[in-house]
């Protein structure tokens, strides 16, 4: 685990940053302050955007949310303290948000449709000790129905509404959270099942959904 360790002054400044972005979850904050975003970038001329709130490229035209956006989405999920959780991630990617996730719940199934980014996150994954994390290339419209109920599911791509299949592989009293992107208006929608549903306003760039499998990455 010990390359996941962040360097503490360029995390302590970032941890700054997402507090004035509104970040304020503790333990979200934390792992975030913990986990190296470095040791998710290949390109060692990315490095040092690692603690900066940008956005940074990955293969497949893919990219790493900047950390606000992730913080906000960790958030918004409200995870169990006694990190009792199963997760559903929809979006790969890196590996970075799932390695976040994964220090706060007990299991993160994870679906990306590029075959690339699922190979080489596998492998980045048991390289750094993180060994609760599940992912398979897939339509991350269809989440991961062999698996569910989910207690929460995260979107770490905007959509137009909330997809009625993720929502049906939520348990009772579980949580989807998804960037909603319509027009001009974006929010983070949390829908609780038996709950209700909480829009929150969001400000932060995030790619839309692409549908289906990629054929060759």
């Amino acid at each position: 685990m010990a390359g996941l360790i962040a360097d503490p002054f360029r995390a302590a400044r970032l941890l700054l940053h997402l507090r004035q972005e509104g970040v304020t979850d503790a333990r979200v904050l934390t792992a975030m302050e913990t986990i190296d975003r470095a040791a998710f970038v290949d390109d060692a001329a990315l490095a040092p955007l690692a603690f900066e709130d940008a956005i940074l490229p990955i293969p497949c035209g893919q990219v790493i949310l900047r950390p606000a956006a992730t913080g906000h989405l960790l958030q918004a999920l409200a995870l169990p303290e006694d990190g009792s959780a199963n997760v559903l991630l929809v979006g790969f990617g890196s590996g970075y948000m799932a390695a976040l996730a994964a220090s706060l719940s007990r299991h993160v199934f994870s679906v990306d449709r590029y075959a690339r980014l699922v190979r080489e996150g596998e492998a980045r994954l048991a390289r750094l000790g993180i060994g609760n994390v599940t992912v398979r290339q897939a339509d991350g419209r269809d989440g991961w129905p062999e698996q569910d109920p989910f207690d929460r599911i995260v979107l770490a791509c905007a959509v137009p509404e909330v997809p009625d299949l993720l929502l049906s592989q939520v348990r009772q009293g579980g949580r989807l959270v998804a960037p909603v992107v319509r027009g001009n208006d974006r929010a983070i929608v949390s829908v609780t099942l038996g709950a209700g549903v909480l829009r929150t306003p969001f400000f932060q760039h995030v790619p839309a959904m692409t549908e289906g499998r990629a054929a060759v990455l």
